[in-house]
């Protein structure tokens, strides 16, 4: 087992229920109507504890940010790598008349751990079992979550006042959030603002099944994702590459001087990559020259997977 403590933002988002459901509201309580208007997975049947993961897109389909956004009994908490105030902000903007609430949980902490010894850790030290996308308080103000898509690996997720928390934690297992990383490109994971990015479609990156609901309704940028889902196979694909000879993030794939892909992602060791190439182009074995340097084709993460 590892652990490692992450740097991301907590938001509470709460409102109070409707005593008639108004024309136009997809649920009872404004608050998950404005979230299941606004965000690409189905907030509306998310029971009390558990939670899933979504992206907030723009009108053209293009990320913003994304969001793991878990039910507590009547409110929810957002977890996101993003300015906490840029977010609530945004919000509260976009909330139209809507009784939305948000309050930036920024005393909150958050630790990853993961491996094959997680799971009996988290049996043994906190007495509990979950099942995938479960969440369960520890405390007042303590969750842990079985979370199966942070790095598409067995892994939990523990948020809050974590001060005691931290104690029952062995020092020894501890990692910095570059081993973390390394795991996330290992296991074609994307992440926002690198692989879900202005100008590529979420769709390329594989994260439709977990990502996305096809059958919610309408949410921002809704049209754009249907579009390119109608259209069939994607023209771009996102790979992963073992790297030849060191390459950088943002440097194009080239061939014949003409750009096919773009490298997004290089793990902290350098010895791994990820990035898009044309799906016609693409040969699993092949090298292919960049900018810099040289990459060889490992795999398509169509779906998420390795």
């Amino acid at each position: 087992m590892k652990w490692c403590e992450l740097k991301r933002s907590k938001i509470k988002v709460y409102g109070k229920p409707v005593k008639t459901l108004m024309k136009g509201l997809t649920a009872p309580e404004e608050h998950t109507h404005f979230l299941h208007g606004l965000l690409t997975n189905d907030i509306k049947s998310l029971k009390p504890y558990t939670f899933n993961y979504n992206l907030w897109l723009k009108q053209n389909g293009n990320p913003v940010a994304d969001f793991f956004v878990y039910k507590i009994e009547d409110y929810y908490i957002l977890d996101t790598e993003e300015d906490p105030e840029f977010v609530i902000n945004e919000f509260n903007r976009l909330k139209l008349s809507l009784k939305v609430y948000f309050e930036n949980l920024s005393e909150y902490e958050h630790i990853f751990l993961w491996g094959e010894d997680s799971e009996d850790f988290v049996r043994k030290t906190f007495c509990c079992e979950l099942s995938d996308y479960e969440v369960k308080k520890l405390g007042e103000e303590v969750y842990i979550a079985k979370n199966p898509v942070r790095i598409k690996k067995k892994g939990f997720d523990l948020f809050g006042k974590l001060e005691e928390i931290k104690d029952k934690l062995p020092k020894e297992m501890k990692v910095g959030e570059e081993e973390l990383e390394r795991e996330r490109i290992r296991n074609c994971v994307p992440r926002i603002h690198k692989e879900l990015r202005e100008g590529f479609s979420p769709l390329e990156a594989g994260v439709l099944p977990y990502a996305i609901s096809l059958n919610k309704g309408c949410y921002v940028g809704q049209e754009a994702i249907a579009r390119v889902y109608f259209r069939g196979r994607t023209p771009r694909v996102l790979t992963k590459f073992s790297v030849v000879s060191p390459v950088k993030e943002e440097e194009k794939i080239i061939e014949g001087n003409k750009p096919i892909g773009l490298i997004t992602s290089v793990s902290p060791d350098g010895d791994i990559a990820l990035g898009y190439i044309l799906r016609t182009k693409l040969e699993p074995g092949k090298i292919y020259e960049t900018e810099g340097g040289k990459v060889r084709a490992e795999g398509v993460c169509e779906d998420g997977k390795d």
